[in-house]
């Protein structure tokens, strides 16, 4: 009796059932075809804007001009006059063009990039040329078979897959490779050109502001006013060293004057100048300033910029405090390889001061000009090291 009941009981209420499973499952797929569409819309958006980004806006110029041209000339060579008398099939030669030419057109543009990074100079304009054509030209007759195979699967078009069928598009092919190869080197050799230009400008600009700044050395007051007023306590303490205080202060402005007229001295040199230097800026700060030099002879007949331990020293006064009971240490030592390293322990000023075009940049802006070779700055808390390439009259010294 009690399973009679149950079988009534659910054979009453099984139309709910279905009905709350069947909302269930349309639930379910709701939630399943948005999802599906949410996934085909982000993929579409990446694919637009992975598309937009791989042109360059000259080849998006390019591409959309020369397409109104060549989709009813490629659909005439491969359907014929069908293509202007019937709708459907100007609609579906259309269609497939479209598709056929972005395809060619991306790996294309893959095999010239691939030529100019083969051939970035300027002055290789023509084997990058050349090779472009023939690779170009490889690629085009490639595509041209699979073009005719493509348009042979759409009966519609009347296409047969023949070689008298692939000859026009093999023509056609040569001229619009031609075209391309021509225009884009044109556009890439004016590119560089362009940016050559505007790279020597700057570096004329670099070169003026290093000369200006060269010319603030050689007659900086600050540092001449600093210069006569520790003479002038010198010659009423101890005559002796105000003497050679005054042959290291005229050896070094007479270093500071010829140094406009080098855009390189020898090491030795540099070194002899800037032990001067320190000397008269040990007479004033006294032991609040220490520095080592540590030169391998080797290197003493190597070159580099004038004033370039100065600008590091005085870079390292400027931004440290200096102190008797905590001195200022700076180090000058060679490296293997062909380097000059300057370090100085850290006792940051609570001051802030303008570093732009600072005389660090100017330094490296001078070294640009002259080797391929960058300087390198390596800071920490408790260090600031600058290091030198060594230079011969060609270039970086090699050890």
């Amino acid at each position: 009796m009690t399973v009679v009941t149950n079988g009534l009981q659910f054979i009453r209420f099984y139309p709910q059932f279905i009905q709350a499973d069947t909302q269930f499952i349309h639930s379910i797929g709701r939630m399943f075809c948005r999802f599906l569409l949410s996934l085909i819309i982000v993929s579409m958006n990446v694919f637009i804007n992975r598309t937009l980004f791989f042109f360059s806006k000259p080849e998006w110029w390019y591409h959309v001009l020369m397409m109104p041209l060549l989709f009813p000339l490629g659909n005439y060579y491969f359907i014929g006059t069908r293509y202007f008398d019937d709708t459907r099939v100007c609609l579906v030669g259309t269609a497939i063009i479209f598709v056929l030419y972005w395809i060619s057109i991306v790996l294309l543009t893959l095999v010239v990039r691939s030529v100019i990074r083969w051939y970035p100079d300027v002055r290789q304009t023509l084997p990058r040329t050349f090779v472009m054509l023939v690779l170009v030209g490889l690629v085009t007759a490639l595509l041209a078979l699979f073009d005719v195979w493509v348009y042979s699967l759409v009966p519609l078009t009347g296409v047969r897959f023949s070689w008298e069928t692939v000859k026009p598009i093999w023509a056609l092919g040569l001229v619009f490779d031609v075209s391309m190869c021509l225009t884009l080197t044109m556009l890439y050799t004016y590119t560089k050109w362009h940016e050559n230009q505007a790279e020597t400008e700057q570096l004329k600009r670099e070169a003026l502001q290093h000369q200006f700044d060269t010319l603030k050395n050689q007659i900086n007051p600050h540092f001449l006013f600093n210069s006569l007023n520790s003479l002038s306590s010198l010659i009423g303490e101890d005559t002796e060293r105000a003497e050679q205080f005054v042959d290291q202060l005229a050896k070094v402005y007479r270093y500071l004057l010829q140094s406009n007229t080098r855009d390189l001295v020898p090491l030795r040199t540099e070194l002899d100048f800037i032990t001067a230097y320190i000397n008269l800026l040990q007479t004033r700060h006294g032991n609040s300033l220490q520095v080592e030099q540590v030169v391998d002879p080797a290197y003493l007949e190597s070159s580099l910029p004038p004033l370039s331990l100065q600008v590091l020293i005085d870079n390292a006064i400027k931004h440290n405090v200096m102190l008797a009971d905590k001195p200022l240490y700076i180090s000058i030592r060679t490296m293997p390889g062909g380097q000059l390293q300057v370090v100085n322990n850290v006792q940051r000023k609570t001051r802030r001061f303008e570093t732009h075009r600072s005389g660090l940049a100017n330094l490296m802006a001078k070294y640009r000009l002259l080797s391929t070779t960058p300087i390198g700055i390596e800071q920490t808390e408790v260090n600031f090291g600058v290091t030198l390439p060594l230079l011969t009259v060609s270039g970086v010294l090699t050890s």
